[in-house]
């Protein structure tokens, strides 16, 4: 790793060099825009823009630029970028990340590198971790814009699409990774272009990067709707079950690795509850995943700690954060095992429509920055994944602040012990002390015995956010004592005494002013309402600043050495004074499963009691490793995770192009007739593939021939033509009907209208594909939750993964073309007030609803939307404009398993059930995932696969 760390900080000095020219050109330029007038200095932003329309590149641009934004902010908001901003400012217009302590005003630096890059008129992004920070810094931040001629828009949860549409098309739009990341997905299964609301991904700057670009980025984001069906009872029957199951008797835990295994002593228990021979028989499928699911619930998610339950629900606790995540839900029926083991109601289970990886949304970015304190213990992967390189910033002023080693002792009772004395000591000459825990659970303990001893102080975590911006700038004052679960992304900055800043922006809001609707109004109220702020904190600063300035106190190491470094990061900011330091126990969760024998051999060797703490290098050392084990696992959760989503993506990419290529209204004719010839064609020789025109089953190939299209031809005449069997061949087959086919479609053109085919054709095209990629997802879920397995017969999971990937895309798009052409062979023109839709395939024409979905995102990123559902006995009719098509049914699922009941196409009315995503498997264990409905069996039969292996498919 060493290696590594250095021929990743090749060249850091020559960067730092060039980072430094630009400071230097930028403050030649200061004293000459400070003569500017407002209108002067506002009309440079038109003079930028014209320069760089005629060819001059941003970086020439980038000093002038960045002395605009410098005079502007100095005007607006009363601050000047420090030098070191400047650096950090050029480091994110260069795509790299800037690594700059806390309290050296990252979000300043942003409007350089901002402003900069809006002037191409393509738009910028500035991702933060919250819709607070969002509102927050677009409405400060954004003043400064405003003065130089630019807008500012702000994308948070409960917008409509229309509001939304107007913030991405501001010059500069701030937002949080899950709403521009589900705005993305949305955007992807919009049915119209009116419902589209990204313009572009031209430059985005990420704040708190590691946090949303490492951390986050272990949870894809998904959109996802209720899937129909009654699978309920089995996660209550099973979290009843496994409530009397013993760990390493009936089942194995691996908190490390976050696994667990069932043991024959349970699986014999389970088959004697459920009255079943044998719980692995491929029928009994389904409830191995209820099984884990249950066990997983029960020994790895912990009340408290990875979620809450409020209200009668389950809510995910942000692990990075201490937020409590609304709207989120596990995925893979991990959310209803805990809803379950809880008691309280069980929601549906979802079927995915969309989903992304943030690293694969990010990607997308023509450029992409960041900015941080804390990136350089995750360079490598930084650089590896995004291409970004870490540039440590340096301090506007020396850090002074004194890094205590950490404390250990026996049990966490003695070490809570310890802490109530540490913080009775320091509370009493006013010291403001902020502690560090890792869960709710700890939070909530450590607060009790604070109330014991009569210490006034604030906890914010998963239960108790909704005021933490006031929490958090205040904990700085004389006294304060504050308790968090985690400082990650809280974004206001802990100051000596008070934040001005933040008291004068709540100010502004109570007198009503707002910097959007107000902004004359605001800009003349704002210096004195900042300077009274400035004043009432200054006495305060100076008796915090005696008593020894902000005390960090971590009561557990984080698993995370970033996260630990973030929180001491909140003492010493802009060079004042402090103190951190770390209390530790055998009990932690990080000592018990990592470095549980070092640490008590340590401690039971020196025969202290348990009251006594130890500190020693060899612990500091033992706690880094143990550390640096669980990043590197978590390292490699987020690389597995992104090796099987780039599949995806590539696939992604040409489903979502095909979308876009629809919406925009290219007409396809032609491509329609490429369908028709492909179908056609695929269908024949599959049906001729082997022996004789007399060993053909002209029945079937007929047959399946008139489920796409009405067949106005008979073996018998097309023999006849031929002149006879002998000059009946494949390829003559081939011509004749797909010339047969064209009249057909020629004729549905004619008799509906060349202008209503066009739009029919676009509408039918983006139904049947979101149908079917729908489809196609839950077949790639299915196909990863066991490809692993194959590692045991000595082959690599993801060059399977990747094969039968690709056999299944081909398979959908087949599927695609068929089903389409199958809708539009039947559209019939007809008059009808008012005009309905078609819903041919009604489950993706309703995933336009998405948009008004709840705003919260859902998580392991799924997304609840509105019900899809399709009306049951409606014979497959459906509209669309003034035409008619049919198709469609029931959508239901059974066992887990998306199952899809509609009319059968053999004209009997009967009702044909079939179970989609389910790899099949015939006695001598031969799988057929992926396999075209009309391409030859691969059991080697000779027949097609619909008519062999998968003749129950559809």
């Amino acid at each position: 790793m060493a290696v590594i760390d250095r021929i990743i900080r090749m060249g850091e000095g020559r960067q730092m060099r060039r980072l430094q020219r630009v400071v230097t050109l930028t403050n030649g330029l200061e004293e000459v825009y400070a003569e500017l007038t407002d209108d002067e200095l506002r009309a440079l932003t038109d003079d930028f823009k014209e320069r760089h329309a005629s060819g001059e590149s941003l970086d020439s641009l980038m000093p002038e630029a960045f002395a605009a934004v410098r005079e502007a902010s100095k005007r607006t908001l009363g601050l000047r970028h420090f030098d070191v901003q400047i650096m950090g400012g050029a480091a994110l217009h260069s795509g790299n990340i800037a690594e700059m302590k806390t309290g050296e005003g990252k979000t300043l630096v942003a409007t350089l590198p901002a402003y900069l890059n809006a002037l191409s008129g393509k738009g910028v992004h500035v991702v933060t971790v919250n819709d607070y920070l969002a509102t927050y810094q677009s409405e400060l931040m954004g003043r400064v814009f405003r003065f130089l001629g630019l807008d500012t828009g702000c994308v948070i949860g409960g917008q409509d699409p229309a509001t939304r549409k107007r913030q991405y098309t501001a010059d500069v739009t701030y937002g949080t990774n899950n709403e521009f990341g589900f705005d993305h997905l949305r955007d992807n299964m919009a049915m119209d272009p009116t419902q589209l609301v990204h313009r572009g991904y031209n430059y985005a700057i990420v704040d708190e990067v590691d946090s949303i670009l490492i951390d986050e980025a272990r949870t894809p984001l998904i959109i996802s709707g209720p899937a129909a069906g009654d699978n309920l009872t089995w996660y209550v029957e099973f979290a009843r079950l496994v409530k009397t199951f013993q760990p390493d008797v009936d089942y194995e835990v691996e908190e490390g690795k976050r696994t667990v295994g069932i043991l024959e002593p349970g699986i014999d228990k389970i088959e004697a509850a459920l009255n079943i021979d044998n719980l692995y028989d491929p029928a009994n499928t389904p409830l191995i995943g209820f099984l884990n699911n249950a066990i997983r619930a029960k020994e790895l998610f912990k009340k408290d700690r990875e979620y809450v339950v409020q209200g009668g629900e389950v809510h995910i606790v942000d692990e990075h954060t201490g937020r409590m995540l609304a709207g989120r839900r596990y995925s893979e029926g991990l959310h209803q095992a805990i809803e379950a083991k809880e008691g309280v109601a069980i929601k549906a289970e979802n079927q995915t429509y969309a989903t992304i990886t943030l690293q694969n949304y990010f990607r997308q970015y023509d450029k992409l920055a960041g900015m941080t304190g804390t990136a350089q213990t995750e360079a490598a992967e930084l650089s590896s994944t995004y291409g970004m390189v870490v540039l440590p910033i340096p301090t506007h002023k020396p850090m002074i602040r004194a890094d205590e080693s950490d404390l250990l002792f026996k049990s966490e009772q003695a070490k809570f012990n310890a802490i109530v004395e540490d913080i009775l000591v320091r509370h009493k000459i006013g010291q403001p002390i902020l502690i560090g825990t890792v869960s709710v659970e700890k939070s909530e303990a450590l607060g009790k015995e604070l109330r014991k001893h009569g210490i006034p102080h604030n906890v914010l975590n998963a239960k108790h956010h909704a005021t933490e911006a006031a929490v958090v700038a205040e904990a700085g004052r004389k006294g304060a004592v504050t308790v968090a679960t985690n400082m990650a992304g809280r974004g206001t900055d802990i100051m000596l005494g008070g934040n001005p800043e933040f008291r004068a922006v709540e100010e502004m809001h109570k007198r009503g002013i707002d910097p959007h609707d107000h902004p004359e109004d605001y800009e003349r109220e704002w210096a004195s309402v900042f300077e009274k702020a400035k004043a009432e904190v200054a006495a305060e600063h100076e008796e915090v600043l005696a008593a020894g300035g902000l005390y960090v106190l971590g009561s557990e190491r984080h698993e995370s050495r970033r996260i630990d470094n973030q929180l001491r990061g909140r003492s010493g900011r802009q060079g004042d004074p402090g103190e951190s330091r770390f209390y530790l126990s055998l009990e932690d969760d990080l000592m018990r499963m990592f470095q549980s024998g070092l640490a008590a051999t340590m401690m039971n060797s020196a025969a202290l009691p348990d009251d006594l703490p130890i500190e020693s290098r060899m612990l500091s050392r033992g706690v880094r490793s143990a550390q640096a084990q669980i990043e590197g696992r978590n390292a490699e959760i987020r690389k597995n995770i992104l090796k099987y989503d780039d599949v995806a993506s590539s696939q992604r990419t040409i489903i979502y192009g095909e979308r876009r290529r629809i919406l925009n209204g290219e007409n396809l004719r032609d491509q329609v007739r490429d369908f028709v010839d492909d179908v056609v064609g695929n269908s024949v020789t599959s049906s001729t593939a082997v022996g004789t025109p007399d060993d053909w089953d002209m029945d079937a190939m007929w047959k399946d021939l008139r489920s796409v299209y009405p067949v106005s031809l008979t073996p018998e005449e097309l023999i006849e033509e031929a002149g006879g069997v002998r000059y009946f061949t494949q390829p003559f087959l081939v011509r004749e009907l797909t010339a047969d086919a064209r009249v057909a479609y020629e004729a549905v053109e004619e008799r509906i209208g060349v202008d209503l085919m066009r739009q029919v054709e676009r509408q039918v095209l983006l139904q049947v594909i979101d149908q079917k990629w729908r489809e196609h997802l839950y077949e790639m879920d299915y196909l990863k939750e066991g490809i692993g397995l194959r590692a045991m017969g000595q082959r690599d999971p993801l060059i399977e993964y990747q094969r039968e990937a690709h056999q299944m895309f081909g398979a959908m798009a087949d599927a695609v073309k068929e089903q389409a052409l199958q809708v539009l062979f039947r559209v019939e023109k007809r008059e009808t007030t008012p005009p309905p839709v078609l819903d041919a395939t009604a489950a993706a024409a309703t995933a336009s609803k998405a948009r008004n979905a709840a705003d919260a995102p859902a998580a392991s990123g799924e997304k609840p939307m509105a019900p899809v559902t399709r009306q049951a006995g409606s014979a497959g009719r459906s509209t669309f404009g003034a035409g008619t098509a049919t198709g469609g049914g029931a959508v239901r699922s059974s066992m887990g398993a998306l199952t899809y009941s509609g009319p059968s196409d053999d004209g009997s009315g009967k009702a044909v059930t079939a179970k989609a995503g389910a790899a099949k498997a015939d006695a001598d264990g031969r799988t057929f995932p992926g396999t075209a409905k009309n391409a030859p069996c691969p059991c080697g039969s000779g027949k097609k696969y619909k008519a062999c292996h998968g003749k129950n498919e559809d």
